[in-house]
């Protein structure tokens, strides 16, 4: 019985001494320190390392990459200068053929029925493809005939309007067929094309490539409109091919009827400096890198010379929120044209179009007033 009292004693004592908290010493510490197991130990070290390495890991991906961007920004003023081409594509985005998927040879598709589209050749190995949209008065004769019926029906009594396109897209942008719409409501013959090297024409595209190709569509339309007015409509760069061929007319004694300039600007070099989507315009040596190649590309569009040797009556549009052209360069070129003795016999006109009206670089067309502008 004794026994057995004192191993339950011994029992009681280890059970008490093993609960009982461990000793503190002085410092009111624990006098062994505790650890963790290793496995946990190490998950806590890889858990703190882990978002440490992460964070590592996207700072030097990102500095990379900013840096990877940098060294492009640079390099490529560098090679704009090295390859002037590369400038002159950006000035002519021939290559951006938008809307795409679509018929050139189909204008009905657009909506145009009462389009005929030709092939001209206005040098050997050049063709250009030609739209011609009859009034609409005219469109129900117009239904089912030939090219040879389209051509005959220029010596109509209908004005007819000869419109350059600017950059890019071809003669079926979405804008431009509505705007030849709007024209051929109004009573105009409207023929347009593409240059050499815009949508199915073949060539490779030049300032004076283009300007020819221009001269050549306005005799072809003179040779066969009789004593009908011709007006020449350019819009954006094809601005500077309008005026490119009206000087010419002037000088042979051949003018159109009206010259009408729709968003224009005073020369490309202006043009360029200007343009709100230019990334480079407060880069060091700007004129020289980007400049300088446009003007030995032999592309200068200077309508601020032009106008000072044309002698027809002038008409120019301009959107006070073309965020692609200025305002401020259209409004320069018509003071340039008002007072050049050229023009002291004829009419020149600036209509601009109220910032609330929202017809930016290509929806002039919009406007109600438009009839009322062109009579």
């Amino acid at each position: 019985m004794r026994k057995r009292n004192e191993s339950v004693t011994v029992e009681h004592e280890r059970t008490a001494s093993a609960a009982a908290p461990a000793p503190l010493d002085k410092g009111c510490s624990l006098r062994h320190s505790l650890r963790l197991p290793a496995a946990a130990a190490a998950a806590a070290d890889t858990g703190m390392k882990r978002p440490l390495g992460r964070r590592y890991g996207l700072w030097f991906r990102l500095r990379k990459l900013i840096i990877w961007l940098l060294g492009v920004y640079i390099a490529i003023p560098f090679l704009v200068k090295l390859c002037p081409a590369i400038q002159a594509k950006l000035v002519f985005l021939n290559f951006v053929r938008v809307p795409y998927f679509i018929d050139l040879k189909r204008p009905q598709d657009q909506g145009l029925n009462h389009t005929c589209n030709y092939y001209l050749q206005p040098e050997e190995d050049v063709t250009i493809g030609v739209w011609h949209t009859v009034p609409a008065a005219l469109w129900k004769n117009a239904r089912g005939k030939d090219q040879l019926w389209f051509e005959d029906a220029l010596g109509s009594s209908h004005p007819v309007i000869l419109y350059l396109h600017g950059n890019a897209g071809t003669r079926g942008g979405d804008h431009r067929v509505e705007l030849y719409k709007v024209l051929s409501s109004l009573g105009y013959h409207v023929v347009t094309f593409d240059y050499r090297g815009w949508g199915d024409s073949i060539g490779s595209p030049s300032e004076r490539g283009m300007t020819y190709d221009a001269l050549h569509v306005f005799d072809w339309i003179k040779a066969r409109s009789g004593d009908n007015p011709v007006y020449i409509w350019g819009h954006s760069l094809g601005t500077g091919v309008a005026t490119n061929l009206v000087r010419r007319l002037c000088e042979r004694e051949t003018p159109p009827d009206a010259l009408i300039l729709e968003s224009p600007f005073t020369n490309i070099r202006e043009e360029a400096r200007s343009h709100p989507f230019s990334i480079y315009r407060y880069f060091p040596g700007f004129d020289w890198f980007f400049l300088d190649p446009i003007t030995t590309s032999g592309i200068k569009f200077a309508n601020d010379e032009n106008v000072k040797y044309i002698s027809c009556s002038l008409l120019i549009l301009h959107a006070e929120d073309d965020p692609v052209v200025p305002f401020h360069l259209g409004k320069k070129l018509y003071n340039i044209a008002a007072t050049s003795r050229s023009f002291r016999d004829y009419k020149v006109q600036f209509v601009p179009f109220h910032t609330d009206l929202g017809y930016r670089h290509k929806y002039i067309y919009r406007s109600p007033e438009l009839p009322r502008i062109l009579r």
